[in-house]
């Protein structure tokens, strides 16, 4: 899985969040980026999300994995 390397970052950042965001709470874990900024990534696909009528849901484990690849 794609996913395995991030699982042991997925326990211990962002705790305080549930493993599900919002735009809102996505925003606060990038470091208080503006909302155009967000919702270009989701658009893009650069943080993967699911679109549920007019609201993305994003996993948390897709924040942790945008941050570390981005460095790359």
């Amino acid at each position: 899985s794609t996913l395995f390397p991030y699982t042991t970052l997925f326990r211990s950042m962002f705790r305080s969040y549930p493993d599900v965001v919002h735009v809102d709470e996505l925003r606060e874990m990038l470091g208080g980026i503006g909302r155009t900024t967000a919702y270009a990534l989701l658009k893009s696909g650069r943080i993967e999300s699911i679109k549920m009528g007019r609201v993305y849901l994003i996993p948390k484990i897709n924040v942790i994995r945008f941050l570390f690849e981005s460095e790359k």
